[in-house]
């Protein structure tokens, strides 16, 4: 917002230091200037498709300093939080909910391995590949060495909370895993579309949407789904 804020100021500094001509008045349009949303004292006059603005309003429609010096005029913006537009400036709530950025990268890894591990499970199911005890614990165990560094580097509330969705997504997954196995181990036949109709694997599915929408964010958010 404010680098935005910057260049539109220099383009408008430009347009106010431009050597102006003798126009007739039908060649000019005045416009009011509106600042962070709100209508400024600051008048700005279109002239054959420039801007122009008088310096000293528009310094004090941002709460900027105007110094004059010899033939040097400085235009000094506001650097401090207190003086920012208040669009920029976060609430505590929402500082309370941003994620870390060390956590978010240890957490996409633990979401990457539960995803490998349930993509796998789903494989052999449609395809009606043999579900061994081996490869599935291969997964889990990965899993959970992923869901440990991410709960390691948590350093705020929002990773904590965040930490929970990630145990409990484990956790189904386990449950679902296990389900299979066991169906498997005891020559249940297993339809290539059960998973389609598990209420189970549609939470674990419904979840891993919600997690991606929180990383793609970088705040915390639950919107239900991981419980």
């Amino acid at each position: 917002m404010r680098k935005n804020f910057l260049r539109a100021g220099s383009a408008l500094l430009l347009s106010i230091f431009t050597p102006s001509f003798s126009l007739s008045p039908a060649a000019q349009e005045t416009r009011t200037l509106i600042v962070n949303g709100q209508p400024s004292q600051v008048t700005i006059t279109q002239i054959n498709g420039r801007f122009y603005a008088d310096l000293e309003a528009l310094s004090h429609a941002v709460n900027a300093s105007l110094t004059f010096k010899g033939n040097q005029i400085s235009l000094t913006l506001p650097s401090h939080a207190g003086n920012l537009p208040a669009t920029t400036a976060s609430t505590p709530a929402q500082e309370s909910s941003v994620l870390s950025r060390s956590f978010l990268k240890t957490a996409i890894e633990a979401m990457s391995g539960m995803r490998e591990w349930h993509s796998a499970l789903a494989t052999a199911i449609q395809n009606q590949y043999p579900i061994a005890e081996s490869w599935l614990t291969h997964n889990r165990n990965q899993a959970n060495v992923n869901l440990r560094l991410a709960s390691a580097s948590a350093s705020n509330d929002a990773d904590r909370h965040a930490i929970q969705l990630l145990t409990n997504v484990f956790n189904n997954m386990k449950q679902l895993s296990d389900q299979y196995l066991a169906q498997a181990q005891s020559h249940t036949y297993i339809s290539p579309d059960s998973l389609q109709g598990d209420p189970l694997d549609q939470r674990i599915v419904s979840c891993g949407h919600s997690l991606a929408a929180m990383a793609a964010s970088g705040q915390f958010q639950d919107d239900g789904s991981c419980q």
